[in-house]
């Protein structure tokens, strides 16, 4: 079987429309981590201060040159029926010799429990194992967040195990982080 050597523009879900971030999507960005800041700040750090619609596009652009230069697919999730922007996600870390990448993810909290996120989730592992012939797709939490933790084992993840103060959280406190995989 012959697999992709590039990460995808696009890919279709039965309800999300997956696609790499580009110029002019800067705006839209922006919008949802404003909408769900409160959220998604006690997680992910590069949220806080909310970024502005030039700093959002300045993230967008470059985003879309790595994926260009096929490194990293920053993803965005939008609605099949209105284009509206659900989360983000992406296959990162991309290893083209293990054939490995890393998902990370975040959702507008007005999309929360309406299954969006896990089924894009889903569908970009799917995509990295089937399309791409990757061996592995992990991804890592702050083992105290509860909804990140069920989204990856909704999408099909199972928990490798747990790195017992392996990171500082946001607050400079030591953590610990659960890795979970999908391998082939």
């Amino acid at each position: 079987m012959s697999f992709a050597d590039r990460l995808p523009e696009s890919l279709e879900s039965d309800r999300l429309l997956i696609r790499v971030a580009r110029p002019g999507d800067g705006a839209m960005f922006a919008a949802a981590i404003a909408d769900s800041h409160a959220e998604l700040a006690p997680w992910l750090g590069w949220v806080t201060p909310p970024p502005s619609p030039d700093e959002a596009e300045a993230r967008c652009r470059a985003a879309h040159e790595r994926f260009l230069r096929n490194e990293d697919l920053m993803a965005f999730f939008l609605t099949r029926d209105g284009g509206e922007l659900v989360g983000g996600s992406g296959l990162h870390k991309a290893d083209w010799t293990l054939r490995q990448f890393e998902v990370g993810y975040w959702g507008r909290t007005r999309f929360a429990g309406s299954g969006l996120m896990t089924e894009g989730v889903r569908a970009l592992a799917r995509h990295a194992l089937d399309g791409l012939g990757a061996r592995r797709v992990f991804l890592t939490t702050d083992e105290r967040n509860l909804r990140s933790r069920r989204l990856a084992e909704r999408a099909g993840f199972e928990l490798e195990g747990t790195l017992r103060n392996d990171r500082l959280d946001l607050e400079g406190r030591l953590r610990n982080t659960r890795v979970y995989a999908i391998v082939s």
